[in-house]
């Protein structure tokens, strides 16, 4: 699911955001979209679920979840023919890339959501 979303956003961004409000200003909210759109899917999930998991459970799914979509990142880069610099320059924020968000939310969000829904 976060997938589809994912690439969803990416379209919109490609599609609509950037030209309308520039490429910069596109990325920026398109991130800051991803990132809610992460945190609504993860309290879908584990705000509601029966499962009670652990503190060490929630992180590994995390893990997975950031794990899989850098590891996806780079993988479309190198498809597209994209060198790995380019990739990881996305994740210079002294150059005013915010996209390190969207990582970090993945690995916290099972976790944050659990604690702050009173799971853990």
């Amino acid at each position: 699911m976060m997938a589809v979303i994912a690439v969803a956003n990416g379209v919109f961004r490609e599609t609509v955001l950037i030209d309308r409000v520039g490429e910069y200003t596109g990325h920026v909210l398109s991130t800051a979209m991803l990132v809610v759109a992460i945190i609504v899917v993860a309290a879908l999930y584990f705000g509601t679920t029966p499962i009670d998991y652990t503190q060490a459970e929630l992180l590994a799914v995390g893990a997975s979840w950031t794990v899989l979509t850098v590891g996806f990142e780079f993988l479309v880069g190198f498809l597209e023919g994209t060198p790995p610099s380019e990739t990881i320059a996305q994740y210079n924020v002294l150059a005013g890339q915010v996209w390190i968000v969207v990582p970090l939310t993945l690995l916290f969000a099972p976790l944050g959501v659990s604690w702050l829904s009173g799971q853990l």
